[in-house]
């Protein structure tokens, strides 16, 4: 995969970082805005990235790349990967993938229509974690519960609280706990389960009217994911998945998913045992999982997005697109509030 970089921010920083095991990845070139240049020009040389710009449709004409990576502010995202795209060019674009499904799905029928690809960078769906939990899932029985929660106190929400929005808190430039940082969540229901019927969002409002923090709930058929994300508090991390039969749980941050614990009744042993509080329970067997340790979190989604790539995998890229454009479908279209 030859590759180029859109962006000169954060989490471009943390990509590159990530990038760096991956032999299957060329990086060919970066873009920064004009009066980036200068910092587009550090990383290029930090990284030995051979080409420099200013000008994303020079970059999109001239230099040697099959894909780009955008990791640009949210609001710019579809604009910016509807380009590549038009030129037959592989796009991987940060969460949230766009600003509304429609453009979503126009980017990935234009995908399709062009022999290419449209990826979301979602580190959720290339964790080992996550293929244990849809393995796992027979074992719960009737599921019967989901709750996750990830809240971290933004960097910036002091600055929020003085007065100054940034991108981040802004509605205008798609912001937000829902988009930003609760999306991780929705990724895990609708990897697990699907489209939910019906979605309801309980945010808590800002003086500008951005989301947060706040809680999703998601009806699906006997169940309900509940899906809590905060940038104005801290919580500790976790995601749980109730069965009738067991219940499997991730202690830690959703986004790197650093352990699967597994519980299931155990079918081999009817008789009742007593748990640590005295109460009698049905014997249970515990599975614990923890993924191979990577150079970072988002290593494993490069690695994957340019097998795919370089394979030309349609048939797998075909279901990270679809998981994409079910999330756009529950956070822009089926959430009332």
């Amino acid at each position: 995969m030859k590759l180029g970089i859109i962006g000169t921010g954060k989490i471009v920083a943390d990509a590159l970082y990530a990038i760096k095991p991956v032999s299957e990845i060329e990086l060919r070139a970066i873009f920064a805005r004009p009066h980036s240049r200068e910092k587009g020009e550090e990383i290029a040389a930090e990284y030995e990235i051979p080409a420099v710009y200013t000008d994303y449709d020079e970059l999109l004409n001239d230099a040697d790349v099959d894909t780009v990576y955008i990791g640009l502010i949210n609001s710019v995202h579809y604009e910016y990967a509807k380009k590549a795209l038009e030129k037959g060019i592989n796009v991987i674009v940060e969460k949230p993938f766009t600003g509304t499904y429609e453009e979503a799905e126009e980017l990935v029928s234009l995908a399709r229509e062009k022999g290419c690809f449209a990826f979301e960078a979602i580190t959720v769906l290339h964790n080992d974690v996550i293929e244990k939990m849809k393995a796992a899932l027979p074992k719960l029985g009737t599921i019967r519960m989901m709750t996750a929660n990830y809240s971290q106190y933004s960097s910036r929400y002091d600055r929020y609280l003085n007065g100054e929005v940034d991108h981040s808190f802004d509605q205008a430039f798609l912001g937000g706990a829902l988009r930003d940082i609760n999306v991780y969540n929705i990724h895990y229901a609708a990897a697990l389960f699907g489209l939910p019927k019906d979605a309801r969002y309980y945010p808590n409002k800002g003086f500008n009217g951005i989301d947060t923090s706040g809680t999703l709930v998601m009806e699906y058929d006997g169940f309900n994911a509940v899906c809590t994300g905060a940038k104005d508090s801290d919580s500790p991390g976790f995601v749980c998945i109730q069965g009738e039969k067991g219940y499997m749980r991730i202690d830690g941050k959703p986004n790197v998913a650093p352990n699967l614990t597994i519980v299931h009744v155990d079918e081999e042993n009817h008789e009742l045992v007593k748990d640590a509080a005295g109460a009698m329970v049905r014997a249970t067997k515990t599975e614990d999982f923890i993924p191979p340790q990577v150079h970072h979190r988002m290593t494993k989604e490069f690695k994957d997005f340019a097998e795919m790539i370089d394979n030309k995998d349609t048939s797998k890229a075909d279901l990270y697109m679809k998981e994409t454009l079910d999330v756009m479908d529950i956070i822009t279209r089926k959430i009332s509030i």
